[in-house]
């Protein structure tokens, strides 16, 4: 269990290199990948949240520690896959259509997958078509939307109606975020959940699968 206590605090501290070795260490010593990630990685993932929430860590830090989930995760991604494990939820995550911005997205997809989520990322400049034909052909159960312009919130709008003309509004929730959003835009487009943070995204989303 050493093995997997350095690995929380090699997260949480953002040591990629140490929790890439912690999680190779866990899983030779016969810990599955499941319980890495449940026990271990989210929990981890929720007090990086958490410190950014209460202003303790800032955007470096939190790029820190999503590095090294990431790392992590990718020694775990193909075993779990493998053993069928099933996400907590599938999640497509993108900047909007004319907007190139990604580090607030990236941290937000980051957070998602160290929260359980398995997370389709289609980048930046994402038209509403990509969001439609990935949320269909991934069986999504979230959408998540990011802008940092207030000249390309629109096609969060856009985006929101495509999913309306597509038939697929009631089957997929969506979530919105980025620097100019706010809750009152977010209910004015017909979104379901607002977030302002990376670090309250996972709670966001983990709500709005459930519901």
């Amino acid at each position: 269990m050493h093995d997997l206590e350095k690995l929380k605090e090699a997260l949480i501290v953002g040591d990629w290199k140490t929790a890439s070795a912690a999680t190779q260490a866990a899983l030779a010593g016969g810990v599955a990948p499941l319980t890495i990630v449940t026990g271990h990685l989210m929990p981890a993932m929720d007090e990086v949240g958490r410190r950014f929430e209460c202003e303790e860590y800032f955007v470096p830090e939190m790029l820190l520690s999503a590095r090294a989930m990431k790392a992590s995760m990718e020694i775990l991604r193909p075993l779990l896959t493998s053993s069928g494990a099933q996400p907590v939820g599938r999640v497509v995550i993108g900047t909007v259509k004319g907007d190139l911005h990604d580090i607030g997205k990236n941290l937000v997809a980051a957070m998602l997958e160290g929260g359980g989520f398995e997370v389709i990322d289609l980048g930046a400049d994402v038209a509403p078509e990509r969001f439609i034909e990935a949320a269909a052909t991934r069986h999504a159960d979230l959408v998540a939307l990011s802008a940092l312009l207030t000249v390309t919130m629109g096609w969060m709008k856009t985006t929101i109606d495509a999913f309306q003309a597509a038939g697929l509004r009631e089957k997929v929730k969506i979530m919105v975020g980025g620097a100019p959003v706010t809750q009152q835009y977010a209910d004015a487009i017909g979104a379901d959940g607002f977030t302002d943070s990376a670090g309250s995204a996972v709670a966001l989303a983990r709500k709005l699968v459930a519901a």
